[in-house]
């Protein structure tokens, strides 16, 4: 090996690993990237003037910020706030029951953060830093509608549950997080997210689009509903998340290919539902729902 073929490996070693992405970033990213599609004039305006100039006026640039900044010193509170555990078995939510941290703080879960930072937003005079509330936001909509961020308590959402995703050995959690839209993205849309936000889009244009008005609707003319949202993933979690995904199990075609319409329909759900509380918030005071 030559001098210069040394020098070249010895810079690549020094380079940092690509980061792994996930429902952090990918699922993310393309929640997001739906949103957008779907704001009113008012709201993205309005949602542009909030982004912090880095993001150029994307707003799927900031939606995996509060998973980038959870393990911060000055943002660990924050860790409880993605997900909400539920009791084992039962496969269903409550909120007075279940949305409290592991140290039994009432209020903080997923849930309890998206009814806290929309009214932060609706009550933009009272706020003291609107982009930050907006980033939150725009994220834990995301992670409810991610059915293991709505697991059982006993096994963590899944994350103690150690499975292979086909020879790779992983756990439950981070399969619906990441594994099957990775999986997808190579077998389906040949490693191009953006193709793949293209499709789902399609998808809801045409498969869903008389399901769209149902999925944007909140109960008593509310701005959020995330409660809904919850019950559909532990709902979904039960169904499919959990189901013949034993410890030790190995998932393949067969987990694969059934779960993943059911991942794309979840992002589909959550990009069109960020829009609708984002449009209430930003285009008229409508009222909050309340747990």
């Amino acid at each position: 090996m030559d001098y210069v073929s040394v020098r070249l490996l010895f810079l690549l070693l020094l380079m940092p690993l690509p980061t792994v992405l996930c429902w952090g970033k990918e699922g993310h990213y393309a929640i997001c990237k739906i949103t957008q599609d779907y704001l009113s004039e008012d709201a993205l305006f309005a949602v542009k003037q909030l982004l912090p100039d880095s993001a150029e006026g994307d707003l799927a640039a900031v939606c995996s910020w509060a998973d980038e900044v959870r393990h911060n010193y000055h943002y660990r509170w924050s860790s409880a706030l993605h997900y909400v555990d539920t009791p084992d078995f039962k496969c269903n939510y409550e909120y007075c029951r279940d949305c409290h941290d592991s140290s039994g703080h009432k209020h903080r879960c997923v849930t309890g953060a998206i009814y806290n930072y929309t009214i932060q937003l609706v009550k933009s005079a009272e706020a003291d830093n609107l982009t930050e509330a907006l980033m939150f936001l725009v994220h834990f909509v995301g992670d409810v509608h991610q059915p293991l961020h709505v697991g059982f308590t006993g096994d963590l959402g899944g994350n103690s549950i150690t499975v292979r995703w086909y020879r790779r050995k992983t756990n439950l959690h981070h399969v619906w997080d990441n594994m099957i839209i990775q999986s997808a993205l190579k077998t389906f849309y040949g490693s191009d997210l953006s193709v793949m936000i293209q499709a789902i889009q399609r998808n809801i244009t045409d498969v869903w689009s008389n399901d769209v008005l149902i999925w944007e609707h909140c109960a008593h003319n509310y701005t959020a509903c995330p409660d809904r949202y919850a019950s559909e993933s532990i709902s979904l979690a039960c169904k499919f998340a959990y189901k013949n995904a034993t410890p030790g199990s190995t998932l393949e075609d067969e987990y694969f290919l059934s779960r993943l319409p059911i991942v794309e329909k979840r992002l589909a759900q959550g990009g069109v539902r960020l829009a609708a509380i984002l449009n209430r918030i930003f285009t008229s005071k409508t009222r909050i729902a309340q747990s």
